[in-house]
């Protein structure tokens, strides 16, 4: 395994080097291997973990398969789409597959010459499944620690979506996803939360995507995510994302004068680009917007932004004695968090809530529990 080269510490602004712009060890592509990686175009790869056709595996129960890597190269085994099925056919793999490897194979796909166009015109026809999830413990702390929540023997609201998230990473790398994964914008989420569930037992997931959808500014897609325990549904996820496309209409754009004035705020939190840092480390997100400026400016942004999820996870965790034991919590994205930045977080009985620039009142998030 190659390991990372003089690793600097990380500065106090949050900068990282172009090597730690890809999460996990990584090394330098010699000009050799680039070349024959353009040569051979964008065809299969087998150097990182495979994320290929995964359609002739469906029914098919992998748990027992001795897969060291957590993936297995599916690229040969392709079945034959034809629409999809009315009933997705579940792939079940046999652990929770390494982000690390699928966000560079995610980046790569991204590099011009080398990446897949993608344009299909539906969601992938397969669901992928895993079974036996379990929660590490010093993990759960610190990740409330990073997002605000107390120390509790139940699981936030918002921590199965980062136990599961690499399920959907996965999901979204297959080439039959309607777009690359670099670049998507995360545009809403929505949580349900039949029951609260302890931190000691064993979790189910199930990942799918559906309602393939035409926007004003390219299409988008819901990416669904479903925790079980005991074979019952405790939890399910579904993210929005968006895949902006060359062709698509801008639409309108809102006058500024138009925007309402912000409610008057219930809290001020003041963040920093370790916002960004730590939630990628807890979340395995390390998508470069978040954690470098560099990374930031490549996707025009002059600065690293918060991640959305973290957004919704800090909005709860400042509810959280407030907060039923089941219940639904929806939010929508808006203008991204920049960091650093204070922003002004606002609730009414109800309960809405939502997030604001303080200074400005530009909207960031807003939210509805029912």
């Amino acid at each position: 395994m190659a390991r990372r080269r003089n690793r600097p510490e990380e500065s106090g602004d949050g900068e990282l080097s172009v090597g730690d712009l890809i999460e996990g060890p990584t090394e330098v592509i010699s000009p050799a291997a680039l070349a024959a990686a353009r040569a051979a175009g964008p065809g299969p790869d087998r150097s990182v973990d495979e994320t290929h056709d995964l359609s002739a595996y469906a029914g098919r129960d992998l748990t027992s398969t001795a897969d060291t890597a957590g993936t297995e190269d599916l690229t040969d085994r392709s079945g034959d789409h034809h629409g999809g099925p009315a009933v997705r056919p579940r792939v079940v793999l046999p652990g929770l597959p390494r982000p690390g490897a699928l966000r560079r194979r995610a980046l790569r796909d991204a590099l011009p010459g080398i990446g897949r166009a993608r344009r299909p015109d539906a969601a992938p026809p397969v669901e992928l499944a895993v079974a036996g999830v379990t929660v590490d413990r010093a993990h759960l702390a610190e990740y409330d620690r990073v997002c605000g929540f107390r120390l509790a023997d139940t699981l936030p609201a918002t921590y199965p979506h980062v136990l599961g998230f690499p399920l959907a990473l996965r999901l979204m790398t297959l080439p039959e996803f309607p777009f690359p994964l670099a670049g998507v914008v995360h545009v809403g989420n929505r949580i349900t939360v039949h029951r609260p569930v302890p931190a000691d037992v064993p979790w189910d997931f199930v990942a799918y995507a559906e309602n393939l959808r035409p926007h004003a500014r390219g299409r988008q897609v819901d990416v669904v995510l479903v925790g079980s325990v005991d074979g019952a549904e405790v939890w399910r996820g579904v993210s929005t994302y968006l895949g902006r496309e060359r062709g698509a209409g801008g639409g309108a754009g809102r006058d500024p004068g138009e925007r309402p004035a912000p409610p008057a705020a219930t809290a001020h939190w003041r963040l920093t680009p370790r916002v960004g840092t730590d939630y990628a480390r807890v979340s395995g997100d390390h998508n470069p917007i978040h954690t470098s400026r560099l990374g930031a400016r490549l996707f025009g942004f002059p600065r690293p932004i918060a991640h959305g999820m973290w957004s919704k996870a800090r909005c709860l965790a400042a509810l959280e004695s407030r907060l039923p034991e089941a219940y639904t919590v929806e939010v929508g994205f808006k203008l991204p968090v920049p960091l650093p930045s204070t922003v002004a977080f606002s609730a009414v009985p109800g309960w809405d809530f939502a997030l604001h620039d303080a200074r400005t009142g530009r909207p960031h998030l807003v939210g509805t529990v029912r």
